[in-house]
């Protein structure tokens, strides 16, 4: 008996470190794209204003596409039958083809106007399509590895801490690292692709981890496979995770857009684009201690107390941000670390309850669907940064940072028209996400418990009649 615990034990750390290491690499390549894509086409590539426009109306329209198609891409993860599974082969198809196309993406092939609004609308597309294998694939792997609440915290919390060293790794580099190579190089496009041909190469070996190491321990109710009849129905028909996929689309729309609009808030407004990379150190910093503390609180307060004190943080921290002086950094970086600290438990928390659902819907409907349910993750980050990117990119324009002559063109009235873009719309949504939460999330600790204690006994029954 100790050595089948000690062997549980064992998987159970190989599991929580194997698939949070995962997500290093990926997460700094999506960042790369979802936060720095306009900016290397403002920026770096300089397209013209008319370009920049059509450009960010089909950035919006196919991020906002592809999200819809994500729970066909978890209908098909939901009904593949291999012999390593249904999660690994799509990890490792996903990768490697995203990692081609995120180069592709930013690298200047020579095309201007039309050509290049129809270069970037394919391999856009091509993006898209494959990063959604991978997405996918990996994050419903997580319902699979444990039932059990705390350990899927501790897996979260491991996982949302590679993430942000991966993501904060590339926003705090990404200033310093592109001048260096463009100062060896000659050429700051050139920086760019270099560095994104870097990111891949880092998302394809941290990505073969979980690939390798990952053991899946829950088996759900047998079904048959799922069609596309039952898809609508597998979703519509789970409530909690409606709820909680507008809550989060909500908190992730606003977060997305403040953070888009941060290079441009240090260049423009701050006026010391060098400063950028500091205080993303110190909010990258900030939002890892908050994942390595989110266990240690989880054991006193409920989720409920939880989301409630994160989201007091991240509504004192918008309003330091908006009031601070532009120049004022000590205010600022206490604002952030407030917004930041809080955002990480939220995300946390907002992933165990996506995975949580995934037990709620297979007691509703006598049917497991890992990647179906996991499908509103992805539809969320991409939903919301196809939004966030839509109102960064109108902002640019209205706030005269973005003009035809290349020349900033900022006055008072459009300076707060930025901030307000930036802190206080966003803040709007983020609590607005929060009273929807509130009023209609319904799955807490004790539910859940009793939900688990049905499951078991349903298995045990399914089993006996094979």
């Amino acid at each position: 008996m100790q050595a089948q615990d000690q062997t549980l034990n064992m998987q159970k750390n190989n599991n929580r470190w194997a698939f949070g290491m995962g997500t290093i690499g990926r997460d700094a390549l999506f960042t790369m794209v979802s936060m720095y894509l306009i900016y290397y086409l403002t920026d770096v590539l300089s397209v013209s204003v008319e370009t920049m426009w059509s450009i960010n109306f089909v950035y919006m329209g196919l991020r906002i596409f592809d999200a819809l198609n994500d729970p066909f891409m978890g209908l098909i993860v939901d009904n593949t039958k291999t012999r390593w599974g249904k999660f690994r082969p799509w990890i490792v198809i996903g990768a490697f083809f995203s990692g081609i196309f995120m180069v592709l993406l930013f690298t200047d092939v020579g095309l201007k106007g039309w050509q290049y609004i129809l270069y970037f609308t394919i391999i856009y597309i091509l993006f898209e399509v494959s990063y959604t294998m991978n997405d996918l694939a990996y994050w419903s792997m997580l319902p699979a590895l444990t039932e059990n609440q705390k350990e899927r915290e501790k897996i979260g919390a491991v996982a949302r801490i590679c993430a942000n060293v991966g993501l904060f790794a590339l926003v705090v580099g990404i200033v310093p690292i592109t001048k260096a190579l463009a100062d060896y190089t000659g050429s700051l496009l050139k920086a760019y692709q270099i560095l994104a041909v870097a990111l891949v190469l880092i998302m394809w070996i941290f990505q073969m981890i979980p690939v390798l190491f990952c053991k899946e321990q829950v088996e759900g109710l047998r079904s048959e496979t799922t069609n596309l009849r039952d898809l609508f129905h597998v979703i519509v028909g789970n409530d909690q995770l409606l709820w909680v996929t507008l809550g989060l689309l909500l908190f992730m729309v606003g977060y997305t857009a403040t953070t888009s609009f941060g290079i441009y808030y240090f260049k423009y407004i701050y006026g010391d684009e060098s400063m950028y990379s500091v205080f993303a150190l110190v909010l990258g910093i900030s939002q890892i201690l908050a994942l390595l503390i989110f266990p240690l609180l989880s054991k006193r307060w409920k989720r409920s107390r939880l989301y409630s004190f994160d989201t007091a943080l991240i509504v004192v921290g918008y309003l330091l941000f908006f009031l601070a002086p532009a120049g004022n950094f000590a205010l600022i970086g206490v604002a952030g670390i407030l917004i930041f600290v809080g955002q990480a438990m939220i995300q946390l928390l907002m992933l165990m309850f996506i995975t949580d659902s995934v037990e709620y819907g297979e007691w509703k409907f006598g049917r497991r669907n890992d990647s179906v349910t996991f499908s509103l993750q992805p539809f969320i980050y991409k939903m919301s940064g196809a939004l966030a990117s839509g109102i960064v990119g109108v902002t640019l324009v209205l706030s005269g940072i973005k003009t035809d002559s290349g020349v900033p063109e900022l006055t008072p009235s459009r300076v707060l028209f930025f901030k307000v873009m930036m802190m206080i719309f966003p803040l709007a949504l983020i609590v607005l996400g929060f009273v929807i939460w509130k009023k209609k999330y319904s799955l807490d600790e004790v539910r859940y418990a009793k939900i688990l204690e049905d499951l078991r006994v349903r298995r045990e029954a399914a089993k006996g009649d094979f």
